[in-house]
């Protein structure tokens, strides 16, 4: 009897998903626990691996919306292996030695084309399967709309297949322009052309939390600025240090979670929430920080936690900001890193953002917004009078007017600005 591929259940909120990608398509083999499809729901992307080995019969097509707990599929375990059939990790390393062959063994030199201006760019080949170049359909279908050869991506997915976040990740790099073996699609001169696309369940949720914010807070954003000489010519000083002891780049965003922790410890209302208890309105205090922290990624905006991030040092700060950006690019992120946060960071500034107001991030209270930096001309700290051109990033804190008075939003973001101007305080925790 075939064994169903059912849709598990891979969070409390998340009731159904959308196929991204089948790994194994219609009467291909699939070892059990290897992966045979990849699920995206509103909240992150999911592997789901074969229940049983055998031969895949699909009951949904890429692009459907499932429910969780639905059938989509089954595994007939009666089937007999077909010959020459390999496991992942036999086709991983076939794929390696073809790749080892081709290397020692190049084609024979065709013969020199007639010189030519049209001949001195060689055409780019299109997406193939050929050889030992594996990839989903999803992932086919993005390398085409983008131009993109597949045999510049680099594969991440289960025996070396290329995924669609793969593909997205390498067009994300490459916006200049100079993807190695890669062109722009041309677009008509006079096309008037429109299309539509899908929202993605990633984009739909985004969608519905910010309209929530705006729909249910009473959001006011304050602003300030700091001086950011002080931490600059700090991080100047100690990169090389920093790197060579914790293998990890000392940025910017480290400080700006210590001193929000500071900040949030200072301020507690800030790092409250608003919830409902017998039928009324409480509020829910955090003996704890966890920040999340924005995000970007080719498909979208998502904001993974730093869990009791006053408890950890710079190097655990930036080393947990590193690991959870890498595994947002490559849509590897588990439910767990995403929830829960109490405060959240945004920072606008790595794209040229010089002023912005952030949308709260339902349940918290507030939100901090980066900006970028720049040298603009402000008083002296040390001459009163004189004028000197300083690094300066604009701050926003958007809150919630319910919970968060405008006197204490307003000290909060002092704070902040203090501790980033004078960052031995974070060192002296005052």
């Amino acid at each position: 009897m075939p064994t169903d591929i059912v849709i598990p259940t891979v969070g409390e909120s998340v009731t159904e998903g959308v196929i991204a990608a089948w790994l194994k398509q219609d009467g291909e083999w699939v070892d059990q626990d290897e992966t045979v499809l990849e699920l995206e729901t509103d909240k992150i992307t999911v592997e789901l691996p074969a229940p049983a080995s055998g031969i895949v019969k699909q009951g949904a097509a890429e692009g459907d919306t499932v429910d969780v707990g639905a059938s989509v599929g089954s595994i007939d375990e009666s089937a007999s292996k077909p010959a020459g059939s390999a496991s992942t990790a036999q086709k991983a390393e076939s794929g390696e030695a073809g790749k080892a062959a081709t290397a020692v063994a190049p084609p024979p030199a065709a013969p020199p084309p007639a010189k030519s201006p049209a001949a001195a760019k060689p055409a780019t080949p299109a997406p193939t399967s050929n050889g030992d170049l594996r990839a989903t359909p999803l992932a086919h279908k993005v390398a085409s709309e983008y131009g993109v050869n597949l045999h510049d991506i680099q594969p991440t997915g289960p025996g070396q297949r290329i995924r669609e976040q793969d593909v997205l990740a390498y067009v994300q790099s490459h916006k200049d322009g100079a993807a190695s073996g890669s062109v722009p699609a041309a677009a008509p001169a006079s096309s008037r052309n429109s299309t539509r696309e899908r929202m993605s369940p990633l984009r739909q949720r985004i969608a519905s939390r910010l309209v929530e914010a705006q729909q249910t807070a009473a959001m006011l954003t304050t602003f300030n600025e700091c001086d950011m000489t002080a931490v600059m010519s700090l991080r100047k000083k100690y990169k090389e240090a920093f790197t060579k002891k914790h293998e990890i780049n000392l940025g910017f965003m480290g400080f700006f979670i210590k001193a929000a922790c500071s900040a949030l410890q200072a301020y507690p209302k800030v790092n409250a929430f608003i919830v409902e208890q017998d039928g009324k309105p409480a509020v829910e205090t955090h003996n704890y920080c966890d920040v999340a922290v924005a995000v970007s990624t080719p498909k979208g905006l998502t904001v993974p936690v730093i869990r009791s991030a006053e408890k950890l040092g710079f190097a655990g700060i930036e080393g947990t900001i590193k690991d959870l950006a890498i595994r947002a690019r490559d849509g590897k992120l588990d439910l767990d890193d995403i929830t829960g946060g109490t405060f959240t960071i945004t920072n606008g500034g790595v794209f040229g953002s010089l002023q912005s107001t952030p949308i709260l991030n339902p349940p918290q209270s507030a939100i901090l917004g980066m900006h970028a930096i720049k040298n603009r001309p402000v008083e002296h700290p040390d001459k009163p009078g004189e004028i000197a051109l300083r690094p300066m990033m604009y701050l926003a804190l958007s809150y919630d007017h319910r919970i968060v008075d405008g006197a204490e939003a307003v000290s909060f973001l002092v704070h902040i600005k203090e501790c980033i101007e004078d960052p031995t305080r974070l060192i002296l925790d005052i």
